[in-house]
């Protein structure tokens, strides 16, 4: 008889990987790396983070990109949804502080709104939903690129001396460590995007491999400093809260503001679930680089709400696939092969 490989029950509402962090997160907690295993696990880790950088410039398709330029008013939108409507919400949250979030917590909980969207999930509810799913391929692409940019000249304008680090040598760092690596990717794609094709599985092992080094790193930072005695069980209830509010707050805007700008369902669809995500693979090796020993805080709210708009996502994409396709909408999306949310 032949094995199958085990699988979460289909009932079960979490996200595999993030079971992956959460263990990784209680390793740091029971293992931290410190003194010189501290500097090889990050020397390690900015490595990863560069190569992974690289995956990212290599696979993204130059002529993909310039054929979603029409779609420039979605783009737009979404773009706006990201780097705007985001980060001004994430300003309203220091209201929060101290009576509901703590200032280390609401640092995190600013940050998690100035980084860029999805790409992978995004696509796979889009997808499910019915939806645009070509705009949202290059409306998720857009939003990582300008993300290297716009999310680390956010953070040193919104978050100052709170992220623990924002300097020129800060900012430095993320176009050597990013943005570099990036272009490398872009540039070598000629030779090499077959490759990186044929082994896309393998390679989205070494993506989420690096994701969890840096996880590892930076929470062992925050174990050796003591910053986990900040944390208390109705701090993180409150930060679940105040998540929950962030997300429905931005699936109504995305959805509504989206109609009222006179876009039809499949683009509505697209920037609803483009518009109303933070990418964990983007926003950690940045959080990384910006924060330093605070980092395993500063990236805490950005993981509970990786999972929440996984959770709720999922959820709202099956339900807009029973929706009735509008009149003179294309017959063909309901035939698309759903992709599976990751």
């Amino acid at each position: 008889m032949s094995r199958r490989k085990p699988q979460l029950p289909s009932w079960l509402p979490i996200d595999p990987y993030i079971l992956a962090l959460i263990g990784t997160v209680v390793l740091a907690a029971l293992l931290p790396a410190s003194g010189g295993a501290a500097d090889v696990a990050g020397g390690a880790s900015t490595g990863a983070v560069a190569f992974l950088f690289f995956l990212y410039g290599a696979r993204l398709s130059t002529a993909e990109a310039l054929d979603g330029v029409r779609h420039w008013r979605l783009h737009l939108t979404v773009l706006a949804c990201t780097f705007l409507a985001f980060p001004v919400l994430g300003l309203a949250s220091k209201g929060l502080v101290p009576y509901v979030l703590t200032p280390q917590l609401q640092s995190g909980f600013l940050f998690l709104c100035l980084v860029p969207s999805t790409i992978q999930s995004s696509i796979a509810f889009t997808s499910i939903a019915r939806g645009n799913v070509p705009a949202a391929i290059c409306a998720g692409s857009f939003s990582s690129i300008a993300g290297i940019f716009v999310t680390p000249l956010l953070a040193a304008a919104l978050l100052g001396n709170s992220g623990g680090g924002f300097s020129a040598d800060a900012l430095l760092k993320i176009g050597v460590q990013l943005l570099l690596p990036f272009v490398a990717g872009q540039l070598l794609r000629r030779w090499i995007g077959g490759f990186i094709a044929r082994h896309k599985k393998v390679l989205g092992y070494v993506d989420r491999g690096s994701i969890l080094l840096v996880v590892y790193t930076a929470f062992s930072e925050g174990m050796v400093a003591g910053i986990w005695h900040q944390v208390t069980p109705a701090r993180l209830g409150a930060l679940l809260g105040a998540e929950a509010v962030l997300l429905a707050l931005m699936l109504m805007l995305s959805w509504y503001g989206a109609k009222r700008l006179g876009f039809g369902r499949e683009d509505r669809i697209t920037i609803q679930f483009a518009g109303s995500k933070k990418s964990l693979a983007s926003g950690l090796p940045m959080a990384s680089v910006l924060f330093g020993a605070q980092a395993s805080l500063a990236v805490l709210p950005l993981m509970l709400f990786h999972q929440m708009q996984l959770m709720v996502c999922a959820v709202l994409a099956k339900r807009r696939a029973r929706d009735p396709l509008e009149a003179g909408a294309d017959a063909a999306v309901a035939e698309r092969e759903p992709v599976p949310a990751t």
